[in-house]
């Protein structure tokens, strides 16, 4: 549950007209930028928060439970808000987004609706898109390793170590355990697990003229 001010609370509730939306972003170098559909400038803080950057909200979907929620924003590109060159050395890759309510005329008093992470920004002639992932899509990426029974290595790479001159490098490789180590003799960088049982054998069941002696059905 999102903590409100008082003061702020008062001024929702009657419809004051001296509320705004801020944009806050933190870039990987630490660069901190402000945006705001305000009609002039504020300093919010310690941020200058520019209203002629032509940044606006565009369409957010907040998600249910553990869904990462999505957003986007849109503006224009000048030298002193978003610079291209700056865009395209990939400044803004990953960059720390936050959506603040805030009174303008005391811009002490704001309440934070939402945070992201840019995860696209994309040119438009002379504006931008910036697409937003919310911070529970960190749950939905994969981390570490994937174990399978197949090689997770590319034939060649410096994880599979076969050099590219080997005789059978041509042939290919489907990568499984057989094959690296029949056609390249390189079971030792072997980076599958060929004893992990597949779907097939994790659902099978007991069916009438099988073998039922208790030796295992892998043998």
């Amino acid at each position: 549950m999102k903590t409100i001010p008082p003061a702020l609370a008062d001024r929702i509730e009657s419809g004051a007209a001296t509320l705004a939306h801020v944009w806050l972003l933190t870039r990987r170098d630490e660069v901190r930028l402000g945006f705001t559909d305000h009609d002039r400038d504020l300093v919010h803080d310690d941020v200058l928060c520019r209203a002629d950057s032509g940044w606006t909200a565009g369409a957010a979907d907040a998600g249910l439970g553990f869904a990462p929620g999505m957003a986007s924003a849109s503006g224009g590109l000048d030298s002193e808000a978003l610079a291209e060159a700056d865009i395209a050395a990939g400044l803004y890759d990953g960059c720390a987004v936050e959506c603040r309510r805030v009174d303008w005329s005391q811009p002490a008093l704001f309440v934070s609706l939402w945070t992201g992470t840019i995860t696209r920004l994309r040119r438009e002639g002379l504006a931008f898109t910036a697409e937003i992932e919310g911070p529970l899509a960190a749950l939905d990426r994969v981390a570490g390793r994937t174990f399978g029974r197949l090689c997770d290595a590319n034939l060649g790479d410096e994880r599979c170590g076969v050099a590219g001159d080997h005789p059978a490098f041509g042939d290919g490789c489907d990568k499984r355990s057989g094959v690296c180590s029949g056609r390249f003799d390189n079971l030792l960088n072997f980076r599958g697990f060929s004893m992990i049982p597949g779907e097939d054998f994790l659902t099978v069941y007991p069916a009438r003229g099988e073998r039922h002696d208790g030796t295992s059905r892998r043998g």
